[in-house]
């Protein structure tokens, strides 16, 4: 089996106080940049180092922390904002440069929890890869 992971995080693991509206705010954000997001028979969700799954009684608080999706384009920071707020996200920031650095060009949003997620395009780039593969060995 290959896996195509990231380059710099293992995982990311959020807690939801309410998977369905969590599901539905993620595939709608991550569609629009071309990331699938799968759930298991149990209904945690993944795409490549995020793992969502249900808040458990003995788990505490939902998250709450900043995600960064690298999207292709200005375009597809747009689509990732009206997406995500069609889909129950909140505005935290409209499509726009960013004084970060020159080229920056970033939307944010809350998700359902209040983690504040981030759709941004850097400008024009040449990756080396576009992501890490890793072979287990398995079928």
């Amino acid at each position: 089996m290959k896996l195509h992971q990231g380059r710099l995080i293992d995982h990311i693991h959020l807690r939801a106080r309410d998977l369905p509206a969590t599901a539905t705010f993620y595939r709608a954000v991550l569609g629009v940049l071309g990331i699938p997001l799968l759930a298991d028979e149990e209904g945690h969700l993944a795409c490549d180092e995020l793992w969502i799954d249900a808040l458990g009684e003995e788990s505490g608080a939902a998250t709450h922390v900043h995600l960064a999706f690298q999207a292709k384009d200005r375009e597809a920071v747009r689509l990732f904002h009206q997406a995500g707020l069609a889909a129950g996200g909140r505005d935290n920031g409209a499509p726009g440069e960013r004084s970060y650095h020159p080229g920056y060009y970033a939307a944010f949003l809350l998700d359902p929890d209040g983690n504040n997620i981030e759709a941004v395009f850097h400008g024009p780039a040449r990756r080396s890869a576009s992501s890490v593969v890793i072979d287990t060995g398995e079928a």
